[in-house]
């Protein structure tokens, strides 16, 4: 008879020593899919120690790793994925997009309901602004989808102090550098103007920081209210200040 193949025993060997599995993926993905951290974070927290596999602790992010490995994050396993899920925020003025603010500033983790999972938002919006957020609990969703590369448009609806002819507004489409920023095609549209106010439709496909903000003080534009009203496919629509929805 012949011999019995021998059974391959699971390889909990120390990470940086054994090659790459092929049916792995890197641990900084499967932590973010897992809803702990968005992948950036999770390669930060491995680097500083944080994360162990099979009782090893790793400090590189390259790393594949399958369903046969034990992950903790500070000691404590890593939690099983959950289904994908993606949220509607209607983000109201005030609030800081981030899990913990330094200077104790409200976040918008503080004011959503208590049994949502733990969520992590897709791009940012600074305290002044409003608007349509997108919240999810895959981190690696989130990573994707708020890369430029993506390409989706950026919607704004806009009211600011002064005054601004379309003309102008059209230039922007030719995108702009501003303090050694170099910010892509705009598109603008001059809706209408409301005493010394003028309102404004704003797409953009970058969402770099203060992007709108800085762009419309080169025309001499002060920003007083910036609302955000779509984000790609997803419309802000009805969804009133303060507002989720799956």
């Amino acid at each position: 008879m012949p011999d019995k193949p021998e059974e391959t025993a699971p390889d909990h060997t120390a990470p940086a020593q054994r090659p790459a599995p092929p049916d792995g993926e890197r641990i900084a993905k499967v932590m973010a899919r897992a809803g702990l951290c968005s992948r950036r974070d999770a390669e930060a927290w491995i680097e500083a120690g944080r994360v162990a596999v099979n009782g090893s602790v790793i400090t590189s992010p390259a790393l594949d790793v399958t369903r046969k490995d034990r992950i903790t994050v500070d000691g404590e396993p890593l939690p099983a994925a959950e289904r994908t899920r993606l949220f509607l925020y209607h983000k109201p003025v005030g609030l800081v997009t981030t899990s913990f603010d330094p200077e104790g500033r409200p976040t918008i983790f503080d004011s959503l309901p208590e049994d949502l999972p733990r969520l992590i938002s897709i791009g940012r919006l600074d305290i002044s602004t409003e608007g349509l957020l997108l919240l999810t609990n895959d981190g690696g969703l989130a990573r994707q989808l708020e890369l430029p590369a993506t390409g989706w448009l950026r919607r704004y609806r806009v009211r600011a102090h002064g005054a601004v002819d379309q003309r102008a507004l059209d230039a922007l489409k030719n995108g702009l550098e501003v303090d050694g920023i170099q910010y892509g095609p705009i598109e603008a549209t001059l809706d209408r103007s409301q005493g010394a106010n003028v309102w404004i439709t704003i797409g953009i496909r970058e969402g770099k920081n203060r992007e709108v903000r800085n762009v419309l003080d080169t025309l001499g534009l002060q920003v007083n209210r910036l609302i955000r009203v779509s984000y790609g496919p997803f419309q802000l629509g009805e969804l009133l200040d303060g507002d989720i929805e799956e």
